[in-house]
């Protein structure tokens, strides 16, 4: 069984901020809105095109701009809805928060 979302790729595009998901033709499959804000990148939109709604795109998209923003060592403060959701199952990404508790208070 393969996996749907192996033939995504992640991009940030700055000029329009936001993370953009293509697949291996280069079809936008879904994207996530963001602000910059300094030392923080506020997310705040999550969409995926219904033609591939799924395939676990959402969840490429969460992971990928969340990598980002460690890689730059800012914080993320999460206002969308299904990163906010997506977070309760990956708690690996708590330290990326902007409101995280101190790592002796988890």
């Amino acid at each position: 069984m393969t996996d749907p979302a192996a033939d995504v790729s992640v991009t940030p595009d700055r000029d329009q901020h936001r993370y953009e998901a293509r697949d291996g033709a280069g079809a936008v499959a879904g994207f996530i809105d963001y602000q910059d804000a300094g030392q923080v990148v506020v997310l705040s939109h999550t969409e995926v095109d219904p033609a591939f709604e799924g395939r676990g795109i959402g969840s490429v998209l969460a992971r990928a701009a969340l990598d980002d923003v460690r890689a730059r060592e800012l914080k993320a403060l999460v206002t969308c809805p299904f990163i906010i959701g997506w977070l309760k199952r990956h708690r690996e990404y708590v330290d990326v928060l902007y409101n995280a508790p101190a790592r002796g208070g988890q």
